[in-house]
């Protein structure tokens, strides 16, 4: 069968229903699932193999006070006996497609540095890697902190 990817619309939460294994980090929650689709700035591309998602890119359209609206690429994940098959560049290609229509002039995304697989990923679609340094924050761990003097 041929991998349909197309873009969820808020109806069609549905869909996540029938996942393959390590399509995403963790459990889908169907509350946060039907707030992601309902919020028209966040975008999840899918690859269906029939009624099972075997993949998927998340995105969120960026605004910035003085910056042109950018596509920020969340992730990509596909299942791992569908890997090497293409699925995540065409994820990627569809939402370089939307963000276009969007008015998006400019589309990045981060991963590890030992994430070899992403990186040939976003190789393969003329993606130009610059040095970066991400920085996370366990907030309710950071407040506690910062209240205590720390």
């Amino acid at each position: 069968m041929a991998i349909i990817i197309r873009i969820l619309q808020p109806d069609q939460v549905h869909v996540l229903d029938c996942v393959a294994p390590d399509v995403f980090d963790y459990p889908l929650n169907r509350a946060w699932s039907e707030a992601f689709l309902a919020d028209p700035r966040h975008h999840l591309a899918v690859a269906c193999d029939g009624q099972r998602v075997v993949g998927m890119a998340s995105a969120v359209t960026y605004f910035h006070p003085d910056k042109p609206i950018q596509l920020w690429i969340n992730e990509v994940g596909v299942s791992s006996s569908y890997q090497r098959q293409g699925i995540g560049r065409r994820l990627l290609q569809t939402l370089f497609a939307l963000g276009q229509e969007l008015g998006c002039q400019e589309a990045w995304v981060g991963t590890e540095f030992d994430n070899q697989p992403a990186r040939r990923l976003y190789q393969s679609v003329a993606g130009k890697a610059e040095d970066f340094v991400m920085y996370s924050f366990n907030l309710a761990e950071k407040l506690d902190r910062v209240s205590s003097g720390e």
